[in-house]
C-alpha cells in the first residue's frame, strides 16, 4: 500500500517539471546525475542504471565523493536527481551549492517537502511514507519501495515520451534476452 498512497500524493505538476527537465537534458545531449547515501544510494545507483538502459546517459554520483573530485562529472545541461527519505542529508545538502554554481537542474526526491534539500531544489517530489515496514519503524524498506517505484515510473514515462523503440532498447542491451 506505500506505492500506491505515493502515487496519489504525488503532485502532477511537480512530476511533469521533472519530465520536462528531463526530456530537456535529453535534447541537450546531457546526462542524468543521480545521488543518494545509504539506502537511498543504492535505490539511486538503480534509477540511473535504468535510465542508461533507455538510452539517457546516466550515472550515479555519491555526494562524498563528489566533494573530493568527482563535481566534474556534473555540467550545466545536465539534471541531477537527489534522494533522501529526510531531506537533511548532509553529505546531500554539502554539494547543492556546488550543483547550483554549475547551472545543473535539480530534482529532489524526499520523504518530506518541508525539507532543506527540497527547498533548494527546482522540483520536488514527495515519496513519503506513513512508516517504514520495519517492526521498530526504521530500517528503509517502504520508503525505498517507494523511492524505487517513483524512479521507474519516471522512467516508463520518459521512455514512453522519447518514443523509445523496441529496436532501441535492443541497442542498449546488446547481449542476453533483451538484446535478442
Amino acid at each position: 500500500m506505500p506505492i500506491a498512497a505515493a502515487s496519489e500524493r504525488l503532485d502532477s505538476g511537480q512530476v511533469e517539471a521533472a519530465l520536462a527537465l528531463l526530456t530537456s537534458c535529453a535534447a541537450r545531449r546531457g546526462k542524468l546525475v543521480v545521488s543518494g547515501v545509504g539506502k537511498s544510494g543504492i535505490v539511486a545507483r538503480k534509477i540511473a542504471a535504468t535510465f542508461s538502459s533507455l538510452g539517457l546517459t546516466s550515472a550515479f554520483l555519491h555526494p562524498g565523493d563528489a566533494l573530493h573530485g568527482d563535481m566534474g562529472i556534473v555540467a550545466a545541461d545536465d539534471v541531477v536527481l537527489l534522494l533522501s527519505n529526510s531531506g537533511e542529508t548532509e553529505e546531500l545538502l554539502a554539494i547543492l551549492p556546488h550543483l547550483r554554481r554549475r547551472g545543473a537542474a535539480r530534482i529532489a526526491l524526499v520523504g518530506r517537502l518541508n525539507s532543506s534539500l527540497a527547498t533548494h531544489c527546482d522540483v520536488v517530489l514527495d515519496a513519503a511514507v506513513d512508516r517504514e515496514i520495519c517492526p521498530l519503524n526504521l530500517a528503509s524498506t517502504a520508503s525505498t519501495a517507494v523511492a524505487m517505484a517513483i524512479g521507474d515510473a519516471l522512467a516508463a514515462v520518459w521512455m514512453e515520451r522519447a518514443c523509445i523503440s523496441p529496436q532501441d532498447f535492443a541497442i542498449y542491451h546488446p547481449a542476453g534476452a533483451l538484446g535478442r
